[in-house]
């Protein structure tokens, strides 16, 4: 008979686990406490325009490739992918830099901003290939366990790069201080501070200005129903609005979990919701990690959204836009140092309606705004409001238009949404940051080391936030599971 494994949430990591495991012979069932699966990549959908609630970068194309591969499929058999161009807009104080789809078009803008910039920009471009094909066919795919995992010729000849950081790379290359914002801001998808990120991490300047931009063509939560897709085809159940109580442990073991009041016995237990959250389902000494455990991570940002509809093309705009028009390390600061609202944020805006017409009502545009924020700080009605408005404010100034009368209708999501709906610890929106002391078998472990049967995956473990990393997290543990438990 198949072994049974339940698996708590659907969102990137745990749909992808589920695959892997199915197609190892498990018997495989979900369950996701909210109404629709996809956990913070979930769409909402509102008098015909469609928004992407979480992620809307879709960086690193070949990872996605390589998932679907491993089931005999290709992205192209679920969705149509189609490279951005440009990839993004950066808008500072008294500039834009527009950054192209192809490295001669970026050069050539950076050399616009700073002469003598391109010859460094190849030669920093370059190392950061030659960090990504090392990260992404070496050190993502370890599962954390032991500190040797690391030790290989290419990581042991780069292990200064381990303590340098981005920031004192960066700088050391380029002394303008908008090229400076525009290479560090990569590594913001990582959780931290480019001054405590490693300089390996670099590899994320190469998925940007090297492998590009992309866009599924009906939004991010394409990726979503595709992985869904396959992994009911795959065997694998999957129940909605099942809300995960308790995971039953006895004799050292994880032999059930309490989902809306009944026993589903299990004979292996996954967890890819909040780590944090995943061990408050434990009775106390079975938890790993103490509160003061938690306490003393970083942890990555948290974030101020607006889904925001309008009844009008706007101007001046692209697809992705950031607004570095205020001070960086001031609102770095804000965020990891002294955690309060920030008093001049820095903001993205995504309008995905300006290259794919199916995300918004002909003639409308859909617009995506998120002022990243500290995890973990007071949330109320009356801040979300004074922050629409600052940055509206900022975008009519930098945009040169007036949208406020063309908009039809405005939600949020904010700190107390992400605690509601994804039980985020402290409200965090990335899971925790890539320092250098949380990097691989520094973070949480992807295997109980107090409860047989039990399993985490996700943004807190291995390898760390963000899209591409919660696929491949989600392969980690469906491997450690066949190991352990065949």
């Amino acid at each position: 008979m198949s072994k049974r494994i339940s698996i708590i949430g659907s969102g990137f990591s745990a749909l992808s686990a589920a695959c892997y495991l199915a197609q190892g012979g498990y018997k495989v069932t979900i369950f996701e406490k909210n109404d629709t699966v996809g956990g913070r990549a979930r769409q909402l959908q509102k008098e015909g325009f469609k928004f992407d609630i979480g992620p809307s970068w879709y960086w690193m194309p070949d990872v996605f490739e390589k998932f679907f591969n491993d089931f005999g499929k290709q992205v192209s058999d679920y969705y149509q992918l189609d490279k951005l161009s440009p990839a993004y807009k950066i808008f500072f104080s008294d500039d834009v830099i527009t950054i192209g789809d192809h490295m001669d078009q970026i050069c050539e803008e950076f050399e616009r901003i700073e002469k003598g910039s391109a010859k460094p920009l190849r030669k920093f471009i370059a190392r950061a290939q030659e960090h990504y094909d090392i990260a992404m066919n070496k050190v993502v795919l370890k599962p954390g366990i032991s500190p040797f995992e690391l030790v290989t010729k290419e990581t042991v000849t780069r292990l200064d790069q381990f303590f340098k950081t981005i920031s004192s790379e960066v700088r050391k290359n380029f002394k303008n201080p908008k090229l400076i914002s525009t290479l560090e801001f990569p590594v913001l998808f990582l959780g931290a501070k480019p001054n405590q990120t490693p300089s390996f991490y670099s590899f994320m300047n190469f998925a940007d200005f090297g492998l590009g931009t992309w866009h599924p063509k009906g939004g991010m939560y394409e990726i979503i129903k595709a992985m869904k897709s396959l992994a009911e085809s795959l065997g694998v159940s999957i129940h909605n609005n099942c809300n995960v109580e308790k995971i039953n442990v006895e004799n050292g073991r994880a032999i059930s979990i309490m989902v809306n009041g009944k026993t589903i016995e299990s004979d292996v237990v996954l967890s890819g919701a909040d780590y944090h959250h995943s061990e408050t389902l434990l009775d106390k000494k079975h938890r790993q990690y103490s509160e003061t455990y938690w306490e003393s991570r970083t942890f990555a940002p948290s974030s101020l959204l607006f889904y925001v509809g309008f009844n009008k093309k706007l101007k001046n705009v692209e697809h992705h836009n950031l607004f570095f028009d205020t001070d960086f390390e001031k609102h770095a600061e804000e965020i990891y140092d002294e955690p309060k609202w920030p008093k001049d944020p820095l903001f993205y805006v995504n309008f995905p309606s300006v290259t794919d017409s199916s995300m918004a009502p002909e003639g409308f545009e859909t617009g995506f705004f998120l002022i990243p924020i500290a995890p973990g700080i007071e949330d109320t009605p009356e801040l979300r409001q004074h922050y629409f408005d600052v940055i509206m404010n900022r975008f009519e100034d930098k945009t040169q238009q007036k949208i406020r009368e063309h908009i039809i209708f405005k939600d949020s999501y904010c700190v107390n949404d992400f605690i509601k709906d994804y039980n985020s610890y402290k409200g965090n929106a990335y899971g925790m940051a890539n320092t250098l002391l949380q990097t691989a078998f520094l973070r949480p472990k992807l295997k109980s080391k107090k409860v047989g049967g039990l399993y985490f995956t996700g943004q807190l473990t291995v390898p760390g936030p963000g899209v591409p990393p919660s696929l491949i997290s989600g392969k980690l543990v469906a491997e450690l599971i066949q190991k352990n438990e065949s």
